[in-house]
């Protein structure tokens, strides 16, 4: 039986959409990876998401995401907008809220396809990233590079419902460097789940640019829970004020980090590029 999915992207961050009200999706990691494989039959994309019928009362819906490595993840901030956007267009309203592994998520609607997500509070304590032994998070003793000139050093870490590191960086760094840095770190012995990779430039004190190596994922055009966790991490160095745009090259974000509940809150653009039908070999 064919499986019918959309297309969407925020920030050309992209996902492969499934609702699951009318059909089933319980994927197996390969076939996550045949999905998110760009060319030779797969569909290509950053993430998968399923959106099932809620598990609570007061939700919408539960929602799971895939890196495309086949690995299920906890939160995807750009994906969370999309997802938001979805179901505030079928239900007719301007705000919802669903469920994820990571906790609840709401959404209001900020503009033409502009949503705000609320993604809850950030985690800061070393056993929230996780990290493998106690540190703190704010100073993380951690570099890349040779030990009297690291390339880059002394982290900021912070969940957002996954793990993030967060490298303040002179000047914004090249896909390359991103590239060659965020692999390296991902699998760091010190992440025991791994973690995104964040390199942050302070522009001004509201504003950020970022590159971000997404655990699970690779080099992606642009990353919600990373530009969610850079603006903590930047926070808390007292780098910026608490609200901030975060600039990628495909466009910004504009992320607050409340004082008055702690909660991040995320604005920014969501894309409906097209649906489809899963091809047949990870349709079941």
């Amino acid at each position: 039986m064919s499986r019918t999915f959309l297309k969407m992207n925020g920030l050309g961050n992209d996902f492969v959409v499934i609702q699951t009200l009318t059909q089933s999706f319980e994927p197996t990691p390969a076939e996550i990876r045949a999905i998110a494989k760009r060319g030779d039959g797969g569909i290509g994309c950053d993430q998968v998401i399923a959106i099932d019928p809620p598990k609570a009362e007061g939700a919408s819906a539960y929602v799971r995401f895939w890196n495309s490595d086949g690995e299920e993840t906890g939160a995807c901030g750009n994906g969370a907008r999309c997802v938001a956007w979805l179901l505030m267009q079928s239900a007719g309203k301007d705000a919802v809220a669903f469920d994820t592994v990571a906790g609840r998520l709401s959404g209001v609607a900020a503009g033409d396809k502009l949503v705000t997500v609320d993604m809850g509070q950030p985690g800061l304590d070393w056993t929230q990233i996780p990290l493998s032994e106690e540190m703190n998070t704010e100073r993380v003793e951690l570099q890349v590079g040779p030990i009297d000139a690291p390339l880059v050093h002394t982290p900021v870490c912070v969940s957002m419902g996954n793990p993030h590191v967060v490298f303040f960086v002179d000047a914004p760094v090249s896909d390359a460097f991103a590239a060659g840095t965020g692999s390296l770190v991902e699998h760091h012995p010190l992440f025991p789940e791994g973690v995104n990779v964040g390199f942050a430039h302070i522009a001004a004190r509201d504003h950020i640019q970022l590159k971000v190596w997404e655990r699970g994922a690779g080099l992606t055009a642009a990353c919600g829970t990373g530009a969610c966790a850079a603006q903590v991490a930047a926070v808390r160095r007292g780098l910026t004020d608490r609200k901030a745009r975060v600039e990628f090259e495909t466009g910004s974000l504009v992320i607050e980090w409340r004082e008055s509940d702690d909660h991040v809150i995320m604005t920014g653009p969501v894309s409906m590029d097209f649906a489809g039908q899963l091809p047949e070999a990870v349709a079941a």
